[in-house]
């Protein structure tokens, strides 16, 4: 396989974007990554989006999506895998370029989920769990991470004020990030007598719901050090994918993240990196308890040690580990079929040195991790300066 290289990237603001339609956000963070690469052409395209129909009514985003940037007749597909989706986007987009098939790719991700009610979007959001059995039930996502959370506190002595101080620290960083939803600190106090939502769970371990969209350009190594060169070279060292039992009842233990456990394990082979080898990451905090268990699942903590390492400031900007340096899901927003992708453009922010006043002392390797549902899909990516 060839290496490939991320070679532009391009976001749209995040929030509630009352006057930008699906299609709008897609085409700005698409010509916002052209721009940046550089590029003159792509030759394909992936679109991660988990429910245009549900948010948006609009379902053939391969068309739209390649109709408004102008881009037909070329090859176009959209991706879904729930919240995963940007992710696994990236990944078939990675596979593209690797395989020789195509040169120069663009990577997207987009969701449009303001527009409806809020019981509109708890029901949209609800089918990337089992609908038959937990869906039927009543069972949300809060009430899922919720049951999580509960079970984590009973195996290791997790504390609520452990949940809390990962969202003290994400919107400490999302204060930094121009491109947050809620780019403001909170306290602990706040956190933990912010509205019940799912005990234990708050509103404020919850990421909220956002309109937004981003996009990467990739081309192939040695394409990227002889045309390509406005930016230093981040390269896609590993991917790893992995699926999980899509009801947490099905499951041995609530604990575990069993499909970012196994997608790491596979990106680290691939890459040659171990956990230690890694100096920040993005992992997916659509609750502060999802957190803390990608942190263990991933390996940069032993399984218990997820909640200490947060409350001890481990990581935080300044800490060992640092995790979510955008703000994360929770203070960044979650879009959540561009989330993946957005994730992918803070790590190689990051790696080029461009991440502005929440850039981290010369990184050298990144890690991603993008889920779908309660963990019943994962995506792990591991980026490298080159």
């Amino acid at each position: 396989m060839r290496e490939v290289a991320i070679i532009g990237v391009g976001l749209h603001n995040w929030g509630e974007l009352w006057d930008d339609s699906l299609r709008d956000m897609f085409v700005t963070a698409a010509t916002n990554a052209i721009n940046d690469s550089g590029v003159d052409h792509i030759d394909s395209m992936y679109i991660g989006c988990m429910s245009g129909g549900l948010f948006a009514a609009q379902e053939h985003l391969a068309s739209l999506c390649a109709d408004y940037l102008g881009a037909t007749p070329i090859p176009a597909t959209r991706v879904e895998s729930a919240c995963a989706s940007g992710g696994v986007a990236m990944r078939m987009g990675w596979m593209e370029v690797a395989s020789g098939l195509s040169d120069i790719v663009l990577v997207s991700g987009v969701e449009k989920m303001t527009d409806i009610t809020g019981d509109e979007a708890t029901f949209a959001l609800s089918t990337a769990a089992d609908t038959e059995y937990e869906g039927y039930q009543g069972v949300t996502f809060p009430g899922l991470y919720a049951m999580m959370a509960r079970a984590h506190m009973a195996k290791y002595g997790t504390t609520i004020e452990q949940l809390s101080q990962v969202s003290v620290k994400n919107h400490a960083n999302g204060a930094l990030n121009p491109h947050a939803q809620y780019p403001f600190a909170v306290t602990l106090e706040t956190v933990m007598n912010s509205t019940p939502v799912a005990d234990p769970l708050r509103l404020l371990h919850c990421s909220p719901i956002t309109d937004g969209a981003a996009a990467v350009i990739l081309a192939p190594v040695e394409l990227a050090k002889t045309k390509y060169k406005n930016h230093p070279m981040v390269v896609i060292k590993g991917s790893g994918h992995a699926t999980d039992t899509i009801a947490l009842h099905s499951r041995d233990d609530f604990t575990v993240i069993k499909a970012a456990e196994i997608a790491g394990k596979k990106a680290y082979e691939m890459a040659g990196k171990k956990p230690e080898d890694i100096d920040m990451a993005e992992v997916h905090d659509c609750f502060s308890i999802a957190e803390v268990m990608a942190t263990e699942a991933l390996g940069f903590f032993e399984p218990g040690q997820g909640g200490p390492a947060a409350l001890r400031g481990d990581t935080a900007l300044d800490g060992s580990m640092p995790i979510n340096t955008s703000g994360g899901l929770k203070s960044k927003g979650h879009p959540v079929g561009a989330t993946g992708v957005a994730q992918v453009i803070e790590l190689t922010s990051q790696l080029r040195g461009d991440a502005g006043k929440r850039q981290l002392k010369d990184p050298k390797v990144g890690l991603a991790q993008n889920m779908g549902g309660s963990g019943g899909s994962s995506v792990v990516h591991i980026l490298e300066k080159r």
